[in-house]
């Protein structure tokens, strides 16, 4: 370097031309990024669009930024041309000339002027917008440029990647719901009828908002990257389409189900009829049976037969009219309640005809009994012993007679049982514990 000047030391002819290497190469890259950011699908779609919102508040001050932008680049450009036409006048610069390009080289020698229109939106370096003019050195307008280029194309990526990803995405699932809607109609889901057919018309409503939103303010559907300085850190916010596209989710799984109960509504039905009508003559045979044990049983407490299940046999026939009128929707619910009913209706008939029946099944038993112990005494050649024949007549006419009280026929048959152990010379058993043995003995 040689003397001081105005700037600070003069500079000598090398770092000169050192120097306006190094921004003939800053300029040839800032110029790049211009046209690149100039021809930006984002920003041809931002210039294009009517915006809402955010996304209309950034890019009128992105407008801004990047009109003020070519100013500071055409201003930058007029200066480093200036350099280089004084650098080229002699092959050996005179001070003169190196006293004149260090003050265009280091010092504040850019003036910029703009209006107010082009400066009023865009953040200026020492923050006061509004100003007609500013005056820079080459390396602040290079960093100037940087900063303003940076925020800019930040904008027009964001902006650019929610909407290469948002509406293509949307218009997919909004296919997807029309070919649902159109099997859901076919099947008899629609709105009012069917809580799937209202969460349809809800979803259809939903996206149609949500594009609509997505395409005018792109920025409200932006998260930025926390921590990240680079141009278009972030992602696109999918929220509201992710809770949408499982809402149809549980919207087709419905469908699917009243599909499947379309496909086997006929079996179903015919199996309901058959389990119904099952637990139907179960009850009529409990009752009949009940009439008989009350005949022919005394003293015995008969539990009450309940009447068919006329209600299950009505929602069956509403369920068979469902059919006929392929009302698939409300088919579904019905057949899995009746299903579940009818199951417990024959379980409950089948137990209300065993309690019924409890009594002649003891007077079965008791018979029985008896019986084998007169075979097992008559093996012994003491069937006619006058003690026996008489207690076994006793007993006989008890069991076979009506009404029969089962308590006085069961003391009976005890005495019978009591006196032929007796005569065998057995040793006289427990009463009520020695039947199943002697049976057994007496059936060998």
């Amino acid at each position: 370097m040689g003397v001081t000047g105005s700037t600070g030391p003069v500079m000598d002819r090398d770092e000169v031309d050192r120097a306006l290497a190094r921004l003939g190469a800053e300029h040839e890259a800032i110029e790049t990024s211009l046209l690149a950011l100039q021809d930006h699908a984002g920003r041809r779609l931002l210039e294009g669009a009517e915006l809402t919102g955010v996304t209309k508040e950034r890019w009128q001050a992105t407008e801004a930024s990047i009109t003020l932008l070519w100013t500071y680049f055409d201003a930058y450009t007029d200066a480093l041309r200036t350099a280089r036409e004084i650098r080229s006048r002699r092959r050996w610069s005179s001070r003169e000339d190196l006293v004149e390009l260090t003050e265009i080289l280091n010092g504040e020698s850019v003036t910029v002027a703009g209006s107010a229109t082009a400066t009023a939106s865009a953040p200026t370096l020492h923050g006061t917008p509004g100003k007609l003019s500013e005056r820079f050195s080459l390396t602040t307008l290079v960093d100037r440029m940087n900063e303003l280029y940076a925020d800019s194309l930040d904008m027009v990526v964001a902006a650019d990647a929610v909407w290469s990803a948002l509406p293509a995405r949307i218009d997919l699932l909004a296919a997807e719901l029309q070919r649902t809607r159109r099997l859901a109609h076919s099947v008899g889901v629609r709105p009012g009828e069917h809580p799937a057919g209202d969460d349809l018309e809800r979803i259809t409503r939903t996206l149609t908002r949500l594009r609509e939103q997505v395409v005018s303010d792109p920025l409200a559907f932006w998260v930025p990257a926390q921590g990240s300085s680079a141009p278009g850190g972030g992602r696109p916010d999918t929220t509201v389409y992710d809770r949408e596209a499982r809402a149809l989710e549980d919207v087709r799984r419905e469908i699917d189900a009243v599909l499947t109960v379309r496909q086997d509504a006929e079996k179903r039905i015919v199996k309901l009829r058959d389990i119904l009508s099952r637990a139907d003559r179960t009850l009529a045979e409990a009752r009949t049976a009940r009439g008989e044990v009350l005949a022919k049983i005394a003293a015995t407490e008969v539990p009450v037969v309940s009447g068919p299940p006329t209600a299950l046999q009505e929602q069956l026939a509403t369920a068979a009219e469902y059919r006929r009128q392929a009302q698939w929707h409300r088919l579904s619910p019905l057949l899995e309640s009746l299903e579940e009913k009818a199951e417990d209706e024959l379980l409950r008939a089948r137990e209300s005809l065993t309690a019924v029946t409890a009594p002649l099944a003891v007077r079965a038993e008791l018979r029985g009994r008896l019986d084998a112990y007169k075979a097992k005494v008559a093996r012994h050649g003491l069937a006619e012993e006058p003690e026996l024949v008489e207690t076994y007549e006793k007993a006989r006419r008890m069991l076979w007679s009506a009404p029969c009280d089962l308590r006085v026929a069961e003391q009976a048959v005890l005495r019978y049982q009591r006196a032929a152990a007796e005569l065998l010379g057995a040793v006289p058993r427990v009463p009520g514990q020695g039947g199943p043995e002697d049976r057994r003995g007496a059936g060998a």
